[in-house]
């Protein structure tokens, strides 16, 4: 197992839950590091909309992706975890594959997703999922940590117990984290986590349309806290507020920018 992945499995063993925020870019990562995050995750969506690609559906190439994140990492000096959706395929040779690519580039991390990449059918069925977790698990052989992931909940194509149920099966084919982002309450966290235990779990900012704090979330037994696009979408929500105003003619609007002194610092 490389360092970084070492310290990356470390940081899910620890007491309580982490951050891991999901940077997009060279200075975002650097920014995070400086705010003095232990580990960082890539951002599927975040990379594609930054392309001006459209997400999840198979617009970023698998080596772009990695790509991507051992920018991040080289940067950083830190644990970085791929989004690296469905795998790059819909088999599990493909899933190991990926998995394969992703530890031999130096990332600590990836997750693997029961998505397809099909707007008609959206999710692999359940015989499926697991095959294509179990390949990548083989893959991992502990030299990456490998997270599965369900999307059922983002596609309302499954209620709670069937999220459950492939997330057991994940984490029984070999997965190290498990996630589904989606879930609706602080009591369907809790019983992801009670079914998947002693594994840790991922959850996606806390409960669908809530709130919640970190210590709520640490509390309820989850171990790591992920982003998603939502750091991308904050900054876009700056710059279209910006804009807005200086289309006004509003020029004070560019009077909270990071200067450029403080940012070329970043890279040398």
């Amino acid at each position: 197992m490389s360092n970084a992945a070492e310290r990356f499995r470390a940081l899910h063993a620890g007491s309580g839950a982490f951050i891991m925020p999901n940077a997009w870019d060279g200075a975002s990562a650097v920014l995070m590091r400086q705010a003095g995050f232990a580990a960082l995750g890539t951002s599927s969506a975040a990379i594609a909309w930054a392309l001006g690609r459209p997400d999840g559906a198979h617009a970023v190439a698998r080596a772009e992706a990695i790509a991507n994140g051992v920018l991040m990492g080289r940067l950083t000096g830190l644990p970085v975890n791929g989004d690296l959706e469905d795998g790059f395929g819909a088999w599990p040779q493909d899933c190991a594959a990926t998995v394969t690519a992703a530890a031999d580039a130096g990332l600590a991390g990836l997750g693997i997703e029961d998505t397809t990449a099909d707007p008609a059918n959206p999710i692999h069925d359940y015989d499926h999922a697991v095959a294509r977790v179990q390949a990548a698990a083989t893959a991992a052989k502990r030299r990456i940590v490998l997270t599965g992931r369900t999307d059922l909940l983002l596609f309302g194509r499954g209620d709670l117990d069937e999220v459950i149920r492939r997330l057991a099966a994940f984490a029984e084919a070999g997965a190290d984290v498990l996630y589904a982002p989606g879930l609706p309450d602080m009591d369907a966290i809790r019983r992801v986590v009670r079914a998947v235990a002693p594994k840790p779990v991922n959850v996606l900012l806390g409960p669908r349309g809530a709130t919640a704090t970190l210590a709520d979330l640490s509390e309820a037994g989850v171990k790591r806290v992920s982003l998603g696009g939502a750091l991308y979408r904050v900054a876009m929500g700056a710059v279209a507020e910006a804009g807005r105003r200086l289309a006004q003619g509003d020029l004070s609007a560019m009077a909270g920018a990071l200067p450029s002194s403080e940012i070329e610092p970043l890279f040398t």
